[in-house]
């Protein structure tokens, strides 16, 4: 990659980091990278699957396509103030990534376009919503592969504390796939001064997350005053639970716990 391709690549992950949107909020973000690729010779698709971008892009007529994949969206947090490009949308910030891999891909496009010796179509998708695990289906759902068919289909993502110029792969299954899920335990409130008297939901569910620990689980459970013992396991391991307060006060026991989390599933069996 050129030092020239290298400085658009940085300013572009850089000044998509100021603008994170959440999911099937990505209008600004969608409306970036479509100039972008219309700056660089693609034909553009906008509004797939809600705020999804295709770019396509052909050469000779062999009818091959190859498409490349990023994700648009970001995440309902507050990024710590301090940085030039930091986020200038309050409580959203690019926390997972997804500017780099947006970044990355329109680099890739921006060298493909530029340099011959391939034949066919090339397609740059970005699509919305990945966080909560919907923007991939509303696609799918919305035709984007009727549209734009592909023989293959490519994607990466980062990895924090990897070296420089690395790539991890294996054979097979390399990333889990996402299923969202909520569980509500229904308790019996009270004072903490009489706990003889009280169901507590979160004991009941401090139960269920360590029981859940076999599966290809992730819990967070919030709720009352009580605490559970830190885990002692990573977050490579099948289940990451962590707790804390809900908002009631310390002196009452609370009468139901709202569980939510998602199942990370690694293998088709």
């Amino acid at each position: 990659m050129s030092e020239d391709l290298n400085t658009r690549v940085r300013r572009w992950r850089r000044e998509l980091h100021g603008i994170p949107e959440t999911a099937f909020e990505e209008h600004a973000t969608a409306a970036y990278v479509a100039a972008v690729l219309e700056e660089l010779g693609f034909a553009v698709a906008r509004g797939i699957g809600g705020t999804g971008v295709v770019g396509s892009l052909t050469r000779g007529g062999t009818g091959r396509a190859v498409g490349l994949r990023a994700e648009l969206d970001a995440l309902p947090i507050d990024e710590v103030p301090g940085r030039a490009h930091g986020s200038r949308h309050a409580g959203r910030m690019h926390a997972c990534g997804h500017d780099g891999h947006m970044a990355m891909v329109l680099g890739a496009a921006a060298e493909l376009a530029a340099n011959g010796g391939w034949d066919g179509a090339l397609r740059v998708i970005f699509q919305p919503a990945e966080e909560p695990g919907r923007g991939a289906q509303a696609m799918v759902d919305d035709g984007v592969f009727e549209r734009f068919p592909v023989d293959a289909l490519y994607g990466l993502h980062n990895l924090p504390g990897m070296p420089p110029g690395h790539l991890h792969t294996r054979a097979g299954a390399i990333m889990a796939s996402e299923d969202n899920f909520e569980i509500v335990v229904v308790g019996r409130g009270g004072h903490a001064a009489s706990p003889h008297l009280v169901i507590d939901p979160l004991v009941v569910g401090r139960r269920l997350c360590w029981r859940c620990r076999p599966w290809s689980l992730a819990m967070s459970i919030r709720s009352s005053q009580r605490s559970c013992p830190a885990p002692s396991f990573t977050p490579t391991e099948p289940a990451t639970p962590s707790l804390g307060r809900s908002g009631s006060p310390a002196t009452l026991a609370a009468s139901t716990l709202r569980c939510s989390g998602c199942s990370s599933v690694g293998s088709e069996s």
